[in-house]
């Protein structure tokens, strides 16, 4: 999580489900590794936060949940992390809306789940897919906990890739864990109308292609970090499918918000947007510097 100029903070956002405080957990956590402060969030409508005398009584009832809510969150906070400086606030607005606009003073913003079941999934794509889609720093969607230690990420070509690298090898060092860099690829797809595909193709050739996409985008971080042990993986199939199996055992699958080859299309839309239900463990989506 490198630090972002002109922020030093993880800012951590709850609803009062007990989702939320495992994402409470997760940051306090990661404000602690890092040495930053930690600023817990509850969004209520932008009504709730105006003086009207005809809703004293419900704004009372529901500013009193909100400071229950806020200060259980503290306490979970102090317990995983007690020399962490906490910070609290209730914001008034759409909770996508509000959280990114945290974004843009945090270095890393953590996002609980809504509750379970179906519907509780539709309400976790449009507050998540949201936020990740515009945040401007790092987001986990912290709605599964960790079930391993090793650091899953999703490589691809570009700065993307990059970037995403660059987040899940800082990680990896301040936990002491290994880094699992994974590249999927698809057998040739037309890229735009009118593209000739070939008739023929050898699959092994295609795949030692990937195997040096792949050893390309990894150069110089091993280096960077030398202590981080690493393994690869590179896959014959979708991105989405490939990595949701590997979450399985993963403390953090991190994924970038756009890319191409390998992961032509990777989109929040297709595997960010699959990977924040599908992965059984915390994702980490890293936005293009």
């Amino acid at each position: 999580m490198t630090e972002i100029k002109g922020r030093n903070r993880v800012v951590v956002g709850v609803d009062g489900l007990e989702p939320a405080f495992d994402a409470v957990e997760l940051a306090a956590r990661q404000a602690a590794r890092y040495g930053r402060d930690l600023r817990i969030v509850s969004v209520v409508a932008p009504w709730v936060l105006e003086d009207d005398a005809a809703l004293a009584e419900v704004r009372a009832w529901m500013f009193e949940g909100c400071d229950q809510t806020l200060d259980k969150a503290a306490a979970r906070a102090r317990e995983i992390a007690p020399d962490v400086v906490i910070e609290r606030a209730l914001l008034g607005g759409a909770a996508a809306k509000v959280l990114t606009g945290e974004s843009e003073h945090a270095d890393l913003l953590v996002l609980g789940g809504r509750g379970l079941g179906r519907a509780a999934a539709v309400a976790l794509g449009s507050v998540s897919l949201q936020v990740a889609s515009h945040a401007r720093c790092p987001v986990i969607s912290a709605v599964h906990k960790a079930n391993g230690e090793e650091i899953v990420v999703g490589v691809d070509t570009g700065e993307t890739a990059q970037a995403a690298l660059a987040f899940a090898f800082e990680e990896a060092a301040r936990r002491g864990v290994r880094v699992h860099a994974v590249h999927a690829w698809l057998h040739p797809v037309a890229t735009y109308p009118g593209d000739i595909l070939p008739v023929v193709y050898d699959s092994e050739i295609v795949g030692e292609d990937e195997e040096r996409v792949l050893a390309e985008a990894l150069a110089g971080w091993q280096e960077k970090y030398p202590d981080v042990e690493v393994t690869r993986s590179v896959v014959h199939g979708k991105a989405a499918h490939a990595l949701a199996g590997m979450s399985e055992g993963a403390g953090l699958l991190v994924v970038g918000t756009r890319g191409r080859g390998g992961f032509a299309g990777l989109l929040l839309g297709s595997v960010s947007h699959a990977l924040l239900h599908r992965a059984r463990c915390p994702v980490a989506v890293v936005p293009n510097p």
